[in-house]
């Protein structure tokens, strides 16, 4: 299976990043909108709190989605055995989420420099 990455698709700057992933990487794009009952179950309850890459073997979630959609593109691929030492970092791990909520709490903001013009 393609990996699928599930996204808000409300969110203008949460859709330039999914775009842009799907761009660079062989992956599906699923919004928030279109998600259908399988997703829905391999998802955390609070689905909706970030963003996530699944894959047949996993489902990351926050984030891990974001490094691993990175990862598997054509523009993050060799930083792929990095992303590998640092994950085996509980700080790293730690330090990724914070940035990532820091980050999507400010969503508003940050989609005044970078916005799909025609979110889903």
């Amino acid at each position: 299976m393609v990996p699928r990455f599930v996204y808000d698709d409300d969110c203008g700057f949460c859709t330039w990043w999914a775009e842009f992933f799907a761009e660079h990487a062989n992956l599906r794009l699923v919004g928030f909108s279109d998600m259908d009952g399988e997703l829905l179950d391999r998802l955390p309850d609070e689905y909706e709190d970030c963003a996530h890459l699944v894959t047949d073997d996993a489902v990351y979630s926050c984030g891990a989605a974001i490094e691993e959609a990175l990862a598997i593109s054509d523009v993050g691929r060799p930083a792929r055995p990095i992303f590998d030492v640092f994950d085996e970092s509980e700080t790293y791990a730690d330090l990724r989420e914070r940035t990532y909520r820091e980050v999507a709490d400010r969503r508003a903001l940050w989609g005044q420099y970078l916005s799909s013009d025609d979110p889903e």
